[in-house]
């Protein structure tokens, strides 16, 4: 799923109803807030653009896309910038592409408040990923707060808050 995200693969799974069967999904991707995509109001995630652009996939799935899926995660890893921010400057939290996902069938998020580091976002989901496969009964909360303590203990500029901290 992760090497083929494309708004059409997406679309597809959620019809058939194979998209349901996913406890876990991770989109490592840009986010984009209300505004920033031209031609969209909307936030969303930019996937794999398709080779001809249609109206159908044009490359960005969009926060109205993402309520539309047929989801039923137990949790989905947004690794990209912005991801719980609201549609507008004064919005409250997880109104806008946070919330599409609890609208399509997701229990729980795992999200940025602000622009992310790439390198340090790869490190924290995948160790808490591993945390999380070695201790089963830890919760998901306690997996990440593992994995963001291994990252500030190898020092080093990704110790800072503001890699770690969004």
């Amino acid at each position: 799923l992760a090497n083929d995200a494309s708004e059409t693969r997406m679309k597809t799974l959620s019809q058939s109803g194979d998209l349901a069967k996913y406890r876990i999904l991770h989109f490592a991707t840009h986010g984009a807030l209300a505004g920033q995509v031209r031609g969209s109001i909307e936030p969303g995630l930019i996937l794999s653009p398709p080779a001809t652009a249609t109206q159908a996939d044009d490359g960005y799935l969009s926060s109205s896309e993402i309520s539309g899926l047929r989801l039923d995660a137990d949790w989905v890893i947004l690794s990209a910038c912005n991801t719980a921010g609201g549609q507008a400057a004064n919005s409250e939290a997880f109104s806008g592409l946070a919330r599409a996902f609890f609208y399509a069938g997701t229990r729980a998020l795992l999200v940025s408040h602000w622009a992310v580091n790439s390198d340090a976002a790869v490190v924290i989901t995948t160790g808490t990923i591993d945390a999380i496969n070695a201790h089963p009964d830890i919760g998901r909360a306690e997996a990440l707060r593992r994995s963001i303590s291994v990252l500030i203990a190898r020092g080093g500029a990704n110790a800072q808050p503001g890699i770690w901290a969004p």
